[in-house]
């Protein structure tokens, strides 16, 4: 609004607008949750009442499709089942997933206009099934359609469940940098059925503990004893013992974006993203041959090790944490670590920089001050870092 003075020169009038918007979703978690005898799909879609049957969109990662050949199968009878409540507008579609997914847009465009042509709107569901980054590109690509279409995702690898698939967010990789492109879009609910991840190859069932080692090392000293007493039994595949790990995981985080007052990364402080400023440059410097899951088990272990050199943790927390993630089969460092730039310090270093221009330009490093609370630092010495990659490296070594 403008207005005038009384000499007639103009002078500027505001209007504060402002409003809160409510976010809900449910997080269930169970197992066979898409038998063709289960009522969850179907209770999940009519939650919000409206005239059924719902039209669903269904995208089906191509490796969760290989490893579980009558999931899309199942899924199809659940829909006929029960069709007063779910009509499929189309035969249930299989994407290609992996970290390559999230690289450039034709998957996000193949998905955008395969909405368009169902003419799904607003009122319409889409289901993504898959680990990370397919519930990225079709979160994503679901955000930008009628600005929004309901999304429920079910996660299918350790990982997603415990993090990404449970989150608010969705990323795409671009200009080198990860998740360079990406929209804030709640999901419409969330299933985590454990079933999906029993096939999972090692690299992916272990990959996704190391996320719940993150939250328990700035969050839950208890939950941390958990993991540290039960590192060979997820190692060793047991099914229950990551049932618990995940659940309790998901729940921490579901927890800090409800609580910590930021649930749209607004700030300058991203806590749960402890140890991921060179978890996402190892990905990057490596071509995303490390998966995300291993980047931030290094990512970790190297924070952990800095915490200790700078006394906000004892040694022997650090030493506990690094043996335990190495138990578990998860690596504590990578190759790409000795690498140095013109200057000879790490070239994992360019990934504070990246951090602190995403941030604002202000640095801020969430770290664990003791185990199982956090603070946050705004500077880094780097020689101390730098000691910190050599011993992970004997760790390494030793193993």
């Amino acid at each position: 609004m403008r207005g005038r003075k009384a000499d007639g020169a103009s002078r500027d009038m505001v209007y504060g607008q402002s409003f809160a918007v409510s976010f809900d979703y449910p997080v269930h978690f169970g197992r066979d949750c898409f038998a063709p005898d289960s009522d969850l799909l179907a209770s999940v879609l009519a939650r919000r009442g409206g005239n059924g049957p719902h039209r669903l969109m269904v995208y089906v990662d191509d490796g969760v499709a290989a490893a579980h050949p009558r999931l899309i199968e199942n899924i199809v009878a659940n829909a006929a089942r029960h069709g007063g409540a779910i009509s499929l507008a189309d035969a249930p579609a299989v994407v290609a997933g992996g970290e390559h997914a999230k690289n450039g847009w034709s998957g996000v465009r193949r998905i955008m206009e395969s909405l368009g042509r169902r003419r799904m709107c607003r009122q319409s569901a889409v289901l993504a099934v898959g680990g990370g980054s397919v519930l990225d590109m079709v979160g994503f690509a679901v955000s930008l359609v009628h600005r929004g279409l309901r999304l429920v995702r079910a996660p299918s690898t350790v990982l997603a469940q415990c993090d990404a698939g449970v989150g608010v967010k969705t990323g795409m990789n671009e200009q080198e940098t990860k998740n360079f492109a990406g929209t804030f879009a709640p999901p419409f609910a969330v299933i985590n059925d454990a079933a999906l991840l029993a096939t999972l190859p090692q690299e992916h069932w272990i990959g996704g503990v190391s996320e719940a080692f993150k939250v328990a090392i700035i969050k839950d000293a208890d939950f941390l004893e958990t993991l540290i007493a039960c590192a060979g039994r997820l190692r060793r595949r047991e099914l229950q013992a990551m049932e618990e790990a995940v659940r309790r995981c998901a729940v921490l985080h579901l927890e800090h974006i409800r609580t910590a007052g930021d649930p749209f990364e607004t700030g300058s402080s991203r806590p749960l993203d402890f140890g991921h400023w060179s978890a996402h440059q190892i990905e990057v410097m490596s071509g995303f041959s490390v998966g995300h899951g291993q980047a931030v088990s290094i990512g970790i272990a190297l924070d952990t090790v800095y915490a200790a050199e700078t006394g906000l943790i004892s040694g022997r927390d650090m030493r506990r944490v690094v043996a335990s993630l190495l138990r578990c089969g998860l690596p504590v460092w990578h190759e790409c670590l000795d690498r140095r730039d013109a200057s000879g310090e790490p070239e994992v270093f360019a990934g504070l920089e990246r951090f602190r221009e995403h941030l604002g330009g202000r640095l801020t490093l969430a770290m664990p001050h003791p185990v199982g609370r956090q603070t946050e630092i705004h500077e880094v010495d780097r020689r101390v870092m730098a000691g910190a990659i050599r011993r992970l490296k004997r760790a390494k070594s030793t193993a």
